[in-house]
C-alpha cells in the first residue's frame, strides 16, 4: 500500500496501468470544455532548443481536475521523454511524479477520440491510423474499443504496421494513400516534417485528426482550405511552433472553432454529411492535467507506485 503522505512516483508501466481510456476520455472532455470557457490557467508552451531537439515546459490548472506541470524532451531519436508533476491545487503540495511519454500518448489519443466522436459522421465505421510510433499505438487502443470499427494502419514501413496489428483482434495494414482513401475517419499520428497526406485522398464527409507534426506539417494546404477547422485552444493558430501548429500559421483565427465549444453544445460542429472536418491538435497543458489527475487517483486507489520524501 502506498503512503498518502509521501510523493507518489509512477514508472512507465504503472502510469499506463493507472490510465484507463474511458476515465481519461471523460477527464479530457472536461478539460477541453474548460479551455473553451476560459476557465483554465495555462501559459503557452515554452521550449529550450538544443542542436538535436527541444525541452518543453507546460504547467496548467483546470478546475475540478487539479494542477500539474509537464517537462518533456522532444527528440527525433527519443520520442517524448520526461515527467509530469501533479500538485494539490489547494495547498501546492507535490502529490505525484509520473511518466510524461505515457501521459502525452494517452491524453492525445483521448483528445483526438473526443473530437472524432463530436465531429465524425454517425455512420463512420472505417478508421485509419497513420503512423507506427507510440502515438499511433495509443490511438489504436482507443479505436479498437469502438464497436464495429474497421481498423486500418497506413504506414511507409509495412513491417512496423504488421507489428502493431499483432496487438489488435482485427485490422489490416497498407500504404498511407490507400488507407486514407478507404477511411471515414483518419487519425494522423506521425513525426512528419512535410505533408504525409493530400486533400485528394480524403473522401467527402471524412473526418481528419492530426496530432503529430511537431517539426513540420502533416497535411497539405489544400486540406486545410477544404475543411471546417477545430482546435483545442486559440494559440494553435495564433502562436508560433512549438506551441502553435505548423499547418495553421497563416490561418485566420476566426476560421478555427474550439472543440470544447462543440462538446459543450455551444457550436454545432459538422455542418453536413459531406463536410470535411479537421481537428488539429497541438497539445495543451490542461490535457496533461486531466490525464495526471486520473493517473494519480487510480494509482492511489489501486496501490500503484512507490512513495518518496520530496
Amino acid at each position: 500500500m502506498t503512503d498518502p503522505s509521501g510523493v507518489l512516483v509512477l514508472d512507465r508501466e504503472q502510469t499506463r496501468a493507472a490510465s484507463p481510456p474511458d476515465a481519461v476520455l471523460a477527464a479530457v472532455r472536461t478539460a477541453l470544455i474548460a479551455i473553451s470557457r476560459g476557465d483554465v490557467s495555462a501559459p503557452a508552451r515554452v521550449a529550450a532548443r538544443s542542436t538535436h531537439g527541444l525541452l518543453g515546459a507546460m504547467p496548467g490548472y483546470v478546475p475540478q481536475l487539479g494542477l500539474s506541470a509537464k517537462l518533456v524532451s522532444v527528440f527525433p531519436a527519443g520520442g517524448h521523454r520526461g515527467i509530469v508533476a501533479h500538485f494539490d491545487a489547494d495547498t501546492g503540495r507535490l502529490l505525484a511524479v509520473m511518466d510524461a511519454e505515457t501521459i502525452t500518448a494517452v491524453r492525445t489519443a483521448a483528445t483526438a477520440t473526443a473530437a472524432m466522436l463530436a465531429l465524425a459522421r454517425p455512420d463512420a465505421a472505417r478508421f485509419a491510423v497513420i503512423g507506427t510510433g507510440a502515438q499511433a499505438r495509443a490511438q489504436l487502443a482507443f479505436a479498437a474499443a469502438m464497436e464495429s470499427a474497421e481498423l486500418m494502419i497506413g504506414a511507409r514501413d509495412q513491417a512496423k504496421a504488421e507489428d502493431l496489428l499483432s496487438d489488435l483482434p482485427t485490422g489490416s495494414a497498407t500504404g498511407i494513400e490507400a488507407a486514407v482513401k478507404a477511411a471515414d475517419v483518419v487519425f494522423c499520428c506521425t513525426s512528419a516534417r512535410r505533408p504525409v497526406l493530400r486533400r485528394s485522398w480524403l473522401a467527402d464527409g471524412a473526418h481528419l485528426s492530426s496530432v503529430g507534426g511537431s517539426d513540420g506539417p502533416e497535411f497539405d494546404a489544400e486540406t486545410l482550405r477544404a475543411s471546417s477547422l477545430f482546435v483545442e485552444w486559440p494559440g494553435a493558430v495564433t502562436e508560433p511552433p512549438p506551441a502553435g501548429a505548423w499547418e495553421l500559421q497563416d490561418t485566420d483565427p476566426a476560421a478555427a472553432t474550439l472543440i470544447g465549444a462543440v462538446l459543450d453544445g455551444r457550436h454545432p460542429g459538422r455542418r453536413s454529411p459531406a463536410d470535411l472536418t479537421l481537428f488539429k491538435s497541438t497539445g495543451h497543458a490542461a490535457l496533461d492535467v486531466a490525464a495526471a489527475a486520473v493517473a494519480y487517483k487510480q494509482a492511489r486507489e489501486h496501490g500503484l507506485g512507490i512513495t518518496v520524501d520530496l
